[in-house]
This record gives structure tokens, sequence and C-alpha cells, in this order.
């Protein structure tokens, strides 16, 4: 079983909860989970709630924009031929189609290129540069990559080719040398907001082409129609990328998700339809993070990001729909290779290593997909609360094994897997998750010497998993009307979750069953003082061993949700967690006490 959490109650202040009350307006819910977010002015409460799209901030204010846009219209104006680089996750899949969509709004006639997952890799690469040279391209502009590209910089200058740089990664020890960096974190720039996502920036390029373009900031109907579209894409990738949902993400997400569900074109509307997501009155976060980003992803995991992204940007509505389709379809096919992997990845987890007590995890298999091995890595992590790196090794022993590593919240990975490198091919990234490539000899050295690069860094509290808890609940009073007040605070994601709280004693009502493909989810009904509630576990199957019978106490911890289903809303808790009866729900679990399994 995985590790037992820990369950940390928020203390709070009832006259800072008042005092919200009064000041923002809101209900004792509302106001307690504000203050929980550190949220305890009145003022920046309201602005929080509100949130409009005039709060955005000028994108002029964005280092290297207007440098940018400038280069840009230029290139317009001279009819040079534009490439737009891309990446092939949902983020850069979003971005290219932003900047397609804006050169299209101006008359212009882009092309756009995205590296082979599995040949290039990520970010910019010195070959491709030279075909697009070849083919006549004058300007190349990169989204969501090409921070960290030093030595392909210098191939494009030596190439005679304008490079214009968009992207929200981590530098390298120098910046390349480009016509424009545009980056929230530039170094010496003071942008009051770093976490802007690759298709967020591509937003705020296209929003300063389009003012500079109309010599206003009021810009012609067309542009305008650019410019929303451009708001629910950017929603997308910012969901999609785990950004925190705060500050502009939150505001562009907010406002991003009704754009994204009128205006999100042909190829999206199609995919939403098929994940089951038109039938909802409205979208939100939730939605896109586990159904429609999910199924984007999937594409660029199995090798067809190219495919993603026309269906993002073509005008033929039949060949967007054909594309959705398709779309789908490696969605299904991404999702059975990840449980084969997560299964095999898991017995090898259990069977040759200890999860509980090594630090970190690194496991490796002949003919596991290279492409899905980042989404197993995040499972295990959840579920073991350590750093874990998953390899798939080439079947043929060709090629350098591809490996991708997922951390645990509150622990910066790169500093560990860089410590590592002289075992490594090539490794980069972010904080929380990373890729790496590894020659077949070399994968025991670099995990023993991962494990104690991470042994040596990784404080111990962050060893053990913890459920930090908003509150306590009965479940007489999950009404809608007070479901509906928790929603004000949403759009929730990284940075804002989703509230959680507990509720003590509760049973079952008949026994729970498993749901979902494979069985991998359970369903259950809860009772309480004698009222019933639906609960869902998503990926907690293996609870069902260990779960009290009916009509026995438990403890449950989980988020508030409401569930719209034809029409029809009723309350629902989506369960993260449970506990024995007879244990105090503040206190920790004992060695050896049943624990739930990360959902």
């Amino acid at each position: 079983m995985p590790v037992p959490k820990r369950w940390s109650i928020r203390p709070h202040d009832a006259a800072v909860v008042a005092g919200l009350e009064r000041g923002a307006g809101v209900s004792a819910i509302v106001a307690r989970l504000l203050a929980a977010r550190g949220l305890v002015d009145a003022a920046a409460a309201r602005t929080f709630l509100a949130g409009t799209l005039s709060d955005l901030r000028d994108p002029e204010l964005l280092p290297g924009v207007t440098a940018a846009a400038e280069r840009i219209l230029a290139a317009v104006r001279d009819r040079e031929r534009v490439v737009i680089y891309g990446d092939y996750d949902a983020d850069g899949m979003c971005a290219t189609a932003i900047l397609h969509g804006c050169l299209t709004a101006l008359g212009a006639d882009p092309e756009w290129y995205v590296p082979d997952r599995f040949e290039e890799g990520y970010g910019l690469n010195a070959e491709a540069l030279r075909s697009l040279a070849a083919k006549g391209a004058g300007l190349v502009v990169t989204v969501d990559c090409g921070i960290a590209s030093v030595a392909e910089a210098r191939v494009a200058r030596e190439l005679g080719l304008d490079l214009v740089i968009t992207d929200h990664h981590g530098f390298a020890d120098a910046l390349p040398d480009a016509c424009c960096l545009v980056h929230p974190r530039l170094p010496g720039a003071g942008y009051p907001f770093g976490d802007l996502c690759g298709a967020a920036v591509a937003f705020k390029l296209a929003w300063a082409i389009a003012t500079r373009h109309c010599g206003a900031r009021q810009v012609t109907p067309r542009l305008r129609e650019m410019l929303l579209r451009a708001v629910g894409l950017a929603a997308l990738g910012t969901v999609a990328d785990v950004m925190p949902l705060v500050d502009e993400n939150r505001i562009l997400v907010k406002h991003g998700l009704e754009c994204l569900r009128l205006r999100g074109g042909t190829g999206l509307t199609r995919v939403m339809e098929l994940a089951k997501l038109t039938e909802k009155s409205t979208l939100d976060s939730e939605d896109i993070a586990f159904r429609l980003a999910p199924r984007l992803n999937a594409a660029g995991r199995l090798g067809q990001a190219r495919l993603a992204i026309e269906m993002l940007v073509t005008g033929d509505d039949a060949r967007a729909g054909q594309i959705a389709a398709w779309i789908d379809g490696f969605n299904e096919q991404r999702d059975t290779l990840e449980r084969s992997i997560l299964l095999a990845a898991t017995k090898q987890a259990t069977g040759d290593f200890d999860p509980v007590a090594d630090p970190a995890l690194v496991l490796a298999g002949r003919g596991w997909h290279p492409g899905v091995v980042g989404i197993v890595a995040g499972r295990l992590a959840e579920r073991y609360h350590r750093p874990v790196v998953v390899i798939a090794q080439d079947e043929h022993q060709g090629r350098p094994a591809i490996g991708s590593l997922r951390s645990v919240a509150g622990f910066d990975i790169l500093e560990p897997l860089r410590a590592c490198a002289e075992h490594l091919v090539s490794c980069g990234g972010h904080a929380a998750a990373a890729g790496l490539r590894v020659e077949d000899a070399r994968i025991d050295d670099f995990r023993h010497a991962f494990l104690a690069a991470v042994a040596a860094r990784m404080p111990a509290e962050l060893r053990r998993a913890q459920i930090t808890i908003d509150g306590e609940a009965t479940v007489a009073s999950l009404s809608v009307d007070t479901l509906s007040e928790i929603e004000r605070l949403a759009p929730f994601g990284q940075g804002n979750k989703r509230p959680v709280l507990c509720a003590s004693r509760v049973t079952l009502a008949e026994p729970p069953r498993a749901i979902g493909a494979g069985g991998r989810h359970l369903a259950m009904t809860l009772l309480q003082h004698g009222t019933k509630i639906r609960a869902v576990a998503w990926g907690a199957a293996e609870w069902l061993p260990h779960l009290p019978a009916p009509g026995a106490p438990f403890h449950v911890a989980f988020r508030p949700k409401i569930n719209e289903f034809r029409g029809r809303r009723t309350p629902e808790m989506e369960l993260v967690d449970w506990r024995p009866d007879g244990l105090d729900i503040g206190a920790d679990l004992p060695p050896g006490a049943p624990a739930a399994a990360a959902p």
C-alpha cells in the first residue's frame, strides 16, 4: 500500500473570517476559504473574485514583446517567409495556433514547424533550422521553446535566419543570441508575474501585434475575434502545463473557459463532444485538465503533434473534425499503454526496490513507450510521494533510453538530476518535471547516483505526503447552494486548489463498486446522520479490499463538487483519502495502519 498521508487541518481566525464576510460581501464558507489562501484583505479578496480581462497587464510590459511585435509586423509587411517553431505538448500546440491565427488575421500566410518528439526531441534543432533556411524562411519565431537553445541560435545567425524566441522555460548558462527574446522572467526585466505558460506568452505577443498594427488599443473586429479565441487557447495551455492559477493566469483561465467553449473552432469543439464536455452548461478548469488537455497531449506523446496543430489551425471544418476523431483514438491508445506500463512499473517498484524506504525510484523497461512514461512517473510520484524516473529502453538497444522524471511538491528536481549528468547523454526540464536520455549500460550507475543525490537534498518532511484540509463539514451541509458559493473561488488548479474538506464517521450505505475502463475508479454512496451523498474516488480501485464494511464508520477527506448530469445538479464528494474510525482526523496514522492510495 502507499505511504500513509498526514492530515493537516488549517486553523482559522474567526475575526478575520467575519471581517471578510462584511468587507467582501461573501458567505462564511467563502470567507474562510479566502482566508486560508492568504486573502485576508477585503479589497484583495474582491479583486481575486472579480478578475476581469481588463486586469491583465499591458502586453508591452512583457520583456521583449515590443521589439518582437515590430519585427514580426515588418515581416508581414515585407511578405517574408515566416515560420512558427512550436513544441509537441498541449501548451506548445496552443501557442503555435495563437501566433498562426494572429498572422493569418493580418493577411499573412505563416508556416509552422514542430519537431518530431522521438527523432529530434524538445526545442530548437539545428538540422531543422538548416532545412527551413534552405526552403527560404527569413524569420523563425519560436513558441514555448528556445530560451536555452544557445548553440542553435548561433546556427540560425550563421544561416542568416532572423530568430525571435518566445518561451517560459528555464535558462541555460547564457542567453541565446537572437533578434528578440520574449520571456516573463528575462533577467533584469522585472516583469511582475513570471509564471505565464508558452501559450500565454504567445497571446501577449499576439495582443501587442494587433494593437500595434491598428495603432490603438481598440482593434478591428477580425483581430478582436482572433484575440478572444487566443484567450481560450491560452487558458487551455495554462491548465495543460500545470501553471499556478493565480494573478494573470487566473484571469486568463476564468475568461478563457467560455472563449474556448464558444470559439474553440470545429476541431476542439468536436474533441469536446467526444469527451462529453458539450453536455455541460459551462466548462471548468478540471474539464481541461482531465478530459481535454490529455487528448491533445496524447497526440504529442504518440508522435502525432503535427496532426493536432493542423486541427487547431486549419480552416477546413471537415478536416478538423476528422483529425478530432483521430485524436480521441490516440487518447484511448495512450490510456491502454499507460495502464500496461503502470502495472509493470508498479510491480518493479514493489518487487525490486523499496518504494517506502528509498528516497526516489528509478524504473526502466524495454519496450515501454517513451511518450507515456512521463504520465506513469507522475502517477507513481503521487502514490509513493517520491521523485520517480521511468525510463523507456529501446527495444533494439540501438538508441539511448528515454526517461521522464516527476517530483513532489516543494522539491526542485533539477539540481539532483544535474548532479548525475556524467551518467546521462542529456537532461533538462522544470523543477517538478524533467526528461533525460541515458545509455542502457549507465542506467544502474545513474540510479545509484540519483538516489544518493536526492537523499542528500530532500528534507525528511517532504518524504511524507500531507493533505491540507480547509475544514470539516457534515454531509447535510453540502447543498448545491453551498457548493455554488465555493465555486466562486474557481478556476481551481495548481496554486489555487479546489478546497479539501473532511467528514467524520461516515458509513457506506452499500458496497462500493468499481467503475471506468479497467475498473480503475470507485463509486459509492456515503451516509452520515441519515443524509446520503454520492462519492467517487478516481484511480483508487486498490482501496476496495481495505475499506470498512457497510455500516462501519470511517473518516473521509474530499473535494466538494457539483455533479451536472442531463441538466440535473447534485452535490458530490471527490474522495482524496480515508482513514479508519477510532483515530482522530488530525492525528498521524500509526505505522502499518491502512492507507488510501492517491487517486
